[in-house]
């Protein structure tokens, strides 16, 4: 979510002075891209994974602050929620054994990370979506303390002007409201960065577009909100309209969500910036003192802060990030789509599959968003999200495919093919896809395994709650065999 901020209430003046920097930066961007200064170098990546703390009954453990402090690690930092922390990976290429060493990487980082939680009683949980959690848990008193994260919350309460209503609707339906934008804290994601030369950066990101609804119907592992059995990523739905500011007036408008799959296909990354800028008013309009222009000027290359926190605040699915590294500016596709867990092996293979497959299809001589409109993307986003492996969606030159035939048939064999372009070692990358191909045959994901485990405890007699605690806590057990989740025993 950034870094913190001082609290402060900002003046009227300074709003006007905010947007006129935002536009000033956004100016410099274009000049920037027209120099063709930014690194052309591509696989470096990184990774961000958000993590729930919780108990020895699996419920949340409103404890980040004193367990961030114990850690004094820089690569975890607090969340939205008091229970939630994130992990964030330090970059390296994917080629040869990079893969493997992630995996290390966290393995390790969580490992000390659970050793101090287990001080406390506590545990780490990597889920989407953690179903113990009830509408208690996610008040105002359990935001993180953060002063971005409380001046956020005032800003966008502030902008919604009312309560903002939660109307979920999958196998069973929820109807809730908050007057906080804390229930987005039940979100826990991975994402995933990839820096990307300047000129590919729409391709990249189309292609982002065009395939997210597989990664996600793949991925899916948010199935349990507040006792219901909602979509098999209800993490999508939750957070759309757990920060909407806009009231039932504005949607009537066509006013754009700042929770936003987006609305066309692209031609450079300056279009994505220009919508930031046009469509949605600043939530954190807090200035910096570069001037952007005049760095630029004098031959240098600006931060560009204000654009940066500007589009830190429009939540796109696949967010476009501008930063400097040793003194060279790059780009990135940050790929938000996916949640968290099941397991590091897991999370591994879903990188695997899109790096691979993105890679494949932005490369490719006929672009497959050149073949289907956007919409369409956007249609096929929400058919995985809410039937996961069991979900339809529309591929050129396929028509209406089940997501499980799509991906065994077209996208494994792209991603296999990606791989091998970034240099990826053949061992890691079969071992790697061979986790999404066997999903596919069992077809069992997080979402599908923690579905079985409640319906069969739920059969032995348990209720909901009781199922819901059991099953979160054999997940826990079956999460630190780091065994990928299609292998895990089940019930039903």
């Amino acid at each position: 979510m950034g870094k913190d901020l001082a609290h402060a209430i900002v003046p009227p003046e300074d709003r006007i002075r905010f947007r006129y920097k935002v536009r000033r930066c956004l100016d410099v961007l274009g000049e920037l891209l027209d120099a063709e200064v930014f690194d052309t170098g591509t696989g470096m990546t990184g990774l961000e994974i958000e993590i729930n703390l919780v108990d020895a009954e699996a419920g949340p453990v409103m404890r980040n602050a004193e367990l961030l402090a114990d850690l004094a690690d820089p690569r975890f930092q607090a969340e939205l929620g008091r229970f939630n922390i994130e992990l964030n990976v330090p970059p390296r290429p994917i080629a040869a054994e990079g893969f493997g060493a992630f995996e290390k990487d966290i393995l390790d980082a969580l490992r000390t990370a659970e050793e101090r939680a287990g001080k406390a009683d506590g545990r780490l949980a990597l889920i989407g979506m953690l179903p113990t959690l009830t509408p208690e848990h996610l008040i105002l008193a359990n935001l993180s303390e953060n002063e971005r994260f409380r001046a956020l919350n005032d800003e966008i309460v502030a902008a919604r002007g009312e309560q903002f209503p939660l109307d979920i609707r999958g196998v069973e339906r929820l109807r809730s409201a908050s007057g906080t934008i804390v229930p987005e804290s039940a979100c826990t994601s991975a994402q995933f960065h990839l820096q990307v030369p300047s000129d590919d950066f729409a391709r990249y990101w189309n292609a982002s577009q065009a395939m997210a609804a597989a990664q996600v119907a793949l991925g899916a592992n948010s199935t349990f909100l507040h006792g219901r059995r909602l979509w098999a990523e209800t993490r999508i739905a939750l957070f759309e309209q757990a920060t909407d500011t806009r009231p039932d007036e504005l949607k009537a408008q066509g006013v754009r969500p700042r929770v936003w799959f987006g609305e066309r296909w692209i031609t450079s990354v300056f279009d994505l910036y220009e919508e930031n800028v046009r469509f949605f008013p600043p939530l954190l309009p807090f200035l910096g003192e570069e001037d952007p222009a005049q760095v630029r000027l004098a031959g240098g290359i600006p931060r560009l802060a204000e654009l940066c926190m500007h589009n830190g605040t429009v939540y796109r699915w696949n967010r476009p990030v501008y930063d400097i590294m040793d003194g060279k500016p790059h780009l990135r596709v940050e790929n938000r789509v996916l949640p968290s867990g099941p397991t590091v092996v897991d999370l591994m293979a879903n990188a695997a599959f899109y790096f691979g497959v993105v890679r494949r299809l932005a490369e490719a001589e006929r672009p497959v968003w050149s073949r289907f409109d956007f919409g369409t993307a956007e249609a096929n986003f929400r058919a995985g999200a809410r039937d996961g492996l069991d979900a339809t969606v529309y591929w050129p030159g396929l028509g209406e495919v089940e997501v499980v035939d799509l991906v065994l048939n077209t996208l494994l064999p792209m991603a296999y093919d990606g791989l091998d372009r970034f240099g990826v070692h053949p061992a890691e990358r079969d071992r790697l896809l061979g986790i999404i191909e066997g999903r596919c045959l069992t077809r069992r994901n997080g979402a599908s395994w923690q579905t079985s485990a409640v319906r069969a405890a739920e059969r032995g007699g348990l209720s909901r709650k009781d199922a819901l605690r059991a099953m979160t806590r054999r997940y826990l057990d079956l999460q630190h065999s780091n065994e990928p989740v299609h292998t895990w025993p089940s019930d039903d």
